[in-house]
């Protein structure tokens, strides 16, 4: 079974991507890299690529302050466009978001994210353009592409650690499932009205408690009965018995 304590973060970061808040964020959780690590020399050109890399960051925070005429603390950054061809990129991407984001579409899962992917996409353009050229006047198609794959690779850790989420936070019910039934059910079996209208608040449907069970099976703690059994007091077609700890 899943720790509770991972399904517990998993199921808060769902709540805050239903609020909107993640919808902002551009998140990525790369899987670990433990136990497969293998020591490497070190490419002679490394060390120049990143003092090349330094020195472009310092050159850029070095730049002074675009501020607003008499102001000592407000900001007025200059406008920075899409050129014609880096546009249409653009508006083509909108156009790919929004099909994938209606019932079926690959972006459904994260309709949040995914109605500010373009706005995402435009931004991370901009920062690639400036980060090339500080005195850059616009975003060419390049930058634009380049944007939209980040915007995209983004969009697929979301896809990604959506699934991760949806799947932990049934285990961790599955998980309060066993538990109550461990300390609070006196039977040895159990069926499925027994668990949504007998067991936890957050399971009042069959289907909810099948997929439930499901899982319980899967993990071997509970095992299904040929042919039913009485259980508190109704024959039921469909029960299994709960297998104790030991």
């Amino acid at each position: 079974m899943v720790q509770p304590e991972v399904a517990n973060i998993l199921l808060q970061d769902r709540l805050l991507a239903n609020q909107g808040l993640l919808s902002r964020l551009l998140v990525t959780a790369p899987k670990s890299a433990s136990g497969i690590r293998q020591p490497r020399p070190e490419k002679p050109e490394t060390a120049d690529i990143l003092r090349a890399y330094g020195k472009r960051l310092l050159g850029i925070l070095e730049k002074p302050l675009p501020l607003a005429p008499g102001k000592a603390n407000e900001l007025a950054p200059r406008p920075l466009p899409l050129s014609a061809d880096a546009a249409k990129t653009w508006e083509e991407f909108v156009g790919h978001v929004e099909g994938q984001m209606g019932p079926g579409g690959s972006l459904e899962p994260i309709k949040g994210l995914a109605n500010k992917l373009p706005e995402h996409a435009a931004r991370l353009a901009a920062v690639r353009t400036l980060v090339g050229d500080i005195i850059s006047m616009e975003i060419d198609d390049e930058d634009m592409k380049g944007g939209i794959a980040l915007a995209e690779h983004y969009a697929a850790e979301a896809l990604r650690i959506f699934e991760v989420s949806k799947v932990s936070v049934d285990l961790l019910l599955a998980q309060r499932l066993l538990d109550w039934m461990h300390q609070h059910w006196s039977e040895k079996a159990i069926s499925l009205p027994d668990i949504y209208q007998r067991s936890l608040n957050a399971i009042r449907d069959k289907a909810t408690a099948a997929k439930l069970v499901r899982i319980l099976v899967d993990h071997g703690w509970l095992l299904a009965i040929p042919g039913g059994a009485t259980v508190a007091g109704h024959h039921r077609r469909e029960a299994w018995w709960i297998v104790k700890e030991d």
